[in-house]
């Protein structure tokens, strides 16, 4: 699949802020299954320097400082990538124990290693109600695609999607009592549960393609950003995508933006402004499918 993605983030400031700094993570990975064409990022103002870096796990980021007073400030960021993310290939069930003894054994401490993603992180504590709820779907001996599969599906049965319930402040274990929250309160969930049991797993943050109902037309803005979880199944297999808020498999729907422990490893837009009073946010996602 080849998409067009927009992406634009509108701050409104209740005073003019005259200096900013922020880091954007808001250009998709290019990796197995994933192929970034193009990508470009629209500032205004503009800002003052912009530098290009990559994270320690592969993400590429820029840090942008503002030095022009700004009641409002607009980034948007428009991508073409291309997606032809294979199944995951049958292989031979591998046990969640063995998978995550060998994780804990380890040697590599390269960005693709396991051994980052078996403790806890700044925003996925272990909480032993959590791990009791994942250990539902993984008893003894089971296939650790197979159990993060149906903790994947039990997730999305056993949770309501409420955009009001939570935002990106709101703890894990508050999400987890409420049964309740969107997508990144179901990833941390999933990867609280999974790390729980020695099980690493992984956050993704991205875009999902949207299908608008039969008849009606695609709404401009109308997408989102998306989070999902890898889940490391042994050397074999390696990563695997699951994602809590649909019950699925990640698949070529799935545009891949970054990878972290959690989410404030891969936030798209964060950094300080020097100003006063409140602040509003609005956020526009468009994932459009290109035909070949």
């Amino acid at each position: 699949m080849l998409y067009d993605i927009r992406h634009a983030t509108t701050y409104h400031y209740a005073a003019a802020a005259p200096t900013a700094r922020c880091v954007l993570r808001l250009t998709p990975l290019d990796r197995r299954g994933q192929r970034r064409l193009r990508s470009h990022v629209e500032m205004r103002p503009a800002p003052r320097s912009m530098s290009r870096e990559v994270d320690f796990f592969g993400n590429a980021y820029a840090v942008a400082l503002f030095d022009t007073p700004h009641r409002e400030l607009v980034v948007e960021a428009t991508s073409r990538v291309e997606v032809s993310r294979p199944a995951r290939a049958p292989a031979a069930p591998a046990a969640w124990e063995s998978v995550a003894a060998a994780a804990a054994a380890s040697l590599s401490l390269g960005p693709d290693s396991p051994v980052h993603y078996i403790y806890p992180s700044p925003l996925v504590a272990l909480h032993p109600q959590v791990t009791a709820y994942a250990r539902e779907s993984l008893a003894p001996g089971r296939d650790v695609a197979a159990g993060a599969l149906e903790l994947a599906r039990r997730i999305r049965a056993d949770f309501a999607y409420r955009p009001e319930a939570t935002d990106v402040t709101t703890p894990l274990a508050e999400a987890f009592a409420a049964r309740r929250g969107v997508c990144q309160d179901f990833a941390h969930i999933m990867i609280a549960g999974l790390r729980g049991l020695g099980a690493p797993a992984r956050y993704v943050s991205g875009y999902i393609r949207t299908i608008p109902p039969e008849g009606k037309p695609r709404l401009e803005g109308a997408d989102a950003t998306h989070a999902w979880v890898d889940v490391w199944c042994g050397p074999e297999t390696g990563w695997a995508g699951f994602d809590p808020t649909n019950a699925m498999e990640a698949g070529n729907d799935h545009i891949e933006l970054a990878i972290g422990r959690d989410f404030s490893d891969v936030s798209p837009i964060y950094g300080v402004v020097l100003g006063s009073g409140e602040q509003d946010l609005d956020v526009e996602v468009d994932v459009i499918p290109v035909a070949p």
